[in-house]
């Protein structure tokens, strides 16, 4: 058992741990390319002070990149190294002897060549694991979609705790991204039908390939569709035969809004809708000219309050809004 004091809004908190809480947290963080410096290394360095043997090292190695989930789809080549780099330094300033295991598992990743492309895998409170091949740029092919960025993963929690706003009901999802949020939706919350859109075809081609390592491409429940959605050329016909009873969208400023007219804004938006809205990105003034349109187009809006089960690991500095639009 650990206790360790962590730092929110400059409140001191003590928290009472186990060792399995802390080997699965270095497990998280891991399949999510969670940032280094945040594992829970200082736990470990108190276990191997206290410990005679190295056994929550080769715990925290079976549990990271002897996984079978790492086998399958692994964190990106580099991540890998440096992660084993670490985990080897804080058992060799530990003064115990060698472990076989951690500079074989080194030597093996040092033989693998880097490529452009990783995966990142999100553990669902039922248990299974929400795996998504990305990017290993920020930026690839002249967007940002090709990676998961915060916003997705606060609406996925969102929807976890309300499953009730998606049970039984068509889904419309905007922007979807590599899919983390959808696939979540689609594993959890036991919608209807569930439709995937982008309007970047190289998005929509690594989202069709995530839906399908998922497994959602073969089954009947949910109906799963992918599709390219761009909202300076969707038409009205095209919203009403969708005929979403739930819509939802996670982007860094909303800036799509732009581009849809407002008698389309008002077809897509009959019914009480979830967005996110990530403003750590943006300054203020754009902040009010994405509500102002919003007001110029008729859709009324209202930011929605109150804690949300923290389900997965990232960065949670970053400023989220959610907000409720209604016509």
């Amino acid at each position: 058992m650990y206790l360790s004091k962590d730092q929110t809004d400059k409140t001191e908190v003590t928290c009472i741990r186990n060792r399995a809480d802390v080997i699965y947290d270095f497990k998280v963080s891991f399949f999510t390319m969670g940032q280094l410096p945040n594992f829970p290394w200082n736990f470990l360095e108190r276990e191997l002070e206290n410990d005679s043997s190295s056994e929550i090292i080769l715990d925290i190695l079976k549990q990271t990149c002897l996984h079978p989930l790492c086998c399958k789809h692994p964190p990106s080549v580099r991540y890998r190294r440096l992660f084993l780099s670490l985990l080897i330094k804080r058992h060799e300033a530990s003064g115990k002897e060698p472990l076989d295991e951690l500079y074989d598992a080194l030597g093996e990743v040092l033989g693998v060549e880097e490529g452009t492309e990783c995966y990142k895998s999100y553990l669902l409170p039922c248990g299974e694991a929400v795996s998504l091949s990305e990017s290993t740029a920020v930026i690839s092919e002249g967007t940002t979609g090709l990676v998961t960025w915060e916003a997705a993963l606060y609406l996925a929690e969102w929807a976890l705790e309300n499953t009730h706003l998606f049970t039984d009901r068509t889904v419309l999802e905007l922007g979807s991204g590599v899919g983390l949020t959808g696939i979540a939706v689609c594993r959890s919350c036991r919608p209807s039908s569930y439709v995937f859109s982008d309007c970047h075809l190289s998005v929509l081609h690594r989202l069709r390939d995530n839906v399908q390592l998922n497994g959602l491409d073969n089954q009947n429940s949910p109906r799963v569709s992918v599709e390219h959605l761009d909202w300076e050329e969707v038409t009205e016909k095209q919203l009403r035969e969708i005929g979403a009873a739930t819509v939802i969208a996670a982007g860094r400023n909303m800036a799509w809004l732009y581009s849809i007219p407002s008698v389309k804004l008002k077809i897509l938006f009959k019914g009480n809708v979830p967005s996110v809205e990530t403003s750590f990105t943006i300054n203020t003034a754009y902040v009010n000219s994405v509500r102002n349109h919003l007001y110029i187009s008729g859709i009324q809006h209202e930011v929605m309050t109150g804690p949300v089960t923290h389900v997965f690991f990232y960065n949670r500095q970053a400023t989220i809004e959610m907000i409720k639009l209604y016509i």
